[in-house]
């Protein structure tokens, strides 16, 4: 049975939440195991977190789930590019997967609520079928 860890960001708990259930439900299915849950201030914070995962031994795959919210500046937007860059980086760099389920950069919060299940969703499944 295949491994997998997920990476939240607390910012946005609530409805992080609420991807995480899903999450749960997909691996599930998947017949995937979740070995490891490592909550994170923000988005920014998760590539470090999903480095460590991803170095283990048991962690085949890696789901990150957040919200990168609209704001009045650009600062979502250079977030969310540093953080997709550094995940894509990671995948690369240590040949495992990483499901993005990451809503944004710069989502308006009308947006959010119709996507975090679905999003969450397919990050799981992204993750499982990209495990080599």
């Amino acid at each position: 049975m295949k491994n997998i860890a997920i990476v939240l960001g607390s910012f946005h708990t609530k409805e992080v939440s609420e991807m995480l259930d899903e999450a749960r439900k997909t691996a599930e299915e998947l017949g995937v195991n979740i070995v490891e849950l490592v909550w994170v201030p923000g988005s920014v914070e998760k590539p470090l977190a999903l480095k460590r995962l991803l170095m283990r031994p048991d962690v085949d795959a890696c789901v990150a789930l957040g919200i990168i919210e609209r704001g009045s500046t650009k600062h979502g937007l250079v977030m969310g590019e540093v953080v997709y860059d550094a995940i894509i980086r990671l995948t690369l760099e240590l040949m495992k997967p990483v499901g993005l389920g990451i809503l944004g950069p710069e989502i308006d919060p009308e947006q959010i609520q119709p996507r975090l299940r679905p999003y969450a969703r397919a990050a799981v499944k992204a993750a499982v079928e990209m495990i080599a």
